[in-house]
């Protein structure tokens, strides 16, 4: 009597986990999978990359493949009906079956782009993965600000600005091409110096500069692209002279105080009073005697205008 053979997908639930492993290919309609040897790459910007997408499972001679840039929440098409889309053109190509090369990767590049396979033989038809490119770019020479001349005693402040690289840049300050610490407190080297640097924002405070403190300035900015620094600046620490500012302020009262006596004098001789009289109009005795007199074109000469009032 012949056996009756079961179907192979009832043998192989029975099995335990182990076995079925063991008898996968056998057992199981295939499914396409990915996967990539670097779901992170960082590269420098103007070098090439590799967008690694693999397919490790597959019964689908030819697959469909796309690849999409995932950007400030836009998605678009970077590789789709078999030609390379959109500003990835001419510079990209598919590598392999799956993978892209892209060479002259600018700062622009750095987004999430999404390897799509379509494989319609298989059980399951679609997988996906996403990789993260980070395009690393070199600082470029920062903008430094340095004060020309401080008084001993007053507070400074050096500023340290860089808006191109990325990673978003570190700063450290030299003097006289001496690297200065974050904290002056911290080295004995520094122990006539009172500042803080801040390497985040690269300002460089002195809480109070001494003469010590006066030298050649100057910043670097640096990432994992690079570095650049900007020119050397002077910074002057220079004394007080307390002697010359006192006796300024007092030749200063001197001269207020002579102005003051001469204005007070001008004023007492009546340099100041106005005695311009009006040619025309003549002024009349405070007392009236009963006759008026006109003033005629010659000066001097005066007639009767009315008679005695007896």
């Amino acid at each position: 009597m012949a056996l009756r053979r079961r179907p192979a997908v009832r043998l192989c639930a029975r099995l335990p986990d182990f076995f079925l492993v063991l008898l996968f290919k056998g057992c199981l309609i295939g499914a396409v999978n990915l996967k990539s040897s670097n779901r992170t790459p960082v590269v420098q910007e103007f070098e090439s990359v590799e967008l690694s997408c693999i397919i490790t499972d597959s019964q689908t001679s030819d697959p469909r493949i796309e690849w999409k840039k995932i950007q400030d929440d836009q998605t678009t098409y970077v590789f789709f009906d078999n030609r390379i889309q959109g500003d990835l053109a001419g510079r990209a190509e598919l590598l392999g079956k799956t993978s892209l090369r892209i060479w002259n990767v600018t700062r622009t590049d750095s987004a999430l782009y999404r390897c799509e396979v379509v494989a319609r033989n298989d059980r399951k038809e679609i997988d996906e993965i996403v990789i993260e490119l980070t395009v690393q770019v070199k600082p470029v020479p920062p903008v430094c600000r340095v004060p020309k001349a401080v008084p001993v005693g007053k507070t400074a402040t050096l500023h340290c600005q860089e808006s191109e690289g990325y990673p978003r840049p570190h700063y450290s300050w030299y003097r006289n091409d001496v690297p200065l610490p974050t904290d002056s407190r911290a080295n004995p080297r520094f122990r006539n110096s009172s500042f803080l640097l801040n390497s985040e924002t690269g300002t460089l405070v002195f809480n109070a500069v001494h003469k010590e403190d006066s030298g050649q300035y100057y910043c670097i900015a640096s990432n994992d692209a690079g570095s650049a620094r900007c020119e050397e600046q002077e910074m002057e620490v220079y004394d007080l002279n307390i002697g010359g500012i006192i006796g300024g302020i007092l030749v200063v009262l001197a001269v207020l105080i002579l102005i003051t006596v001469g204005i007070c004098c001008a004023y007492r001789r009546g340099y100041f009073i106005n005695n311009k009289q009006n040619g025309e109009n003549y002024k009349s005795p405070g007392k009236s005697d009963g006759v008026n007199y006109i003033r005629t074109d010659e000066e001097g000469d005066f007639r009767h205008k009315s008679s005695f009032v007896i």
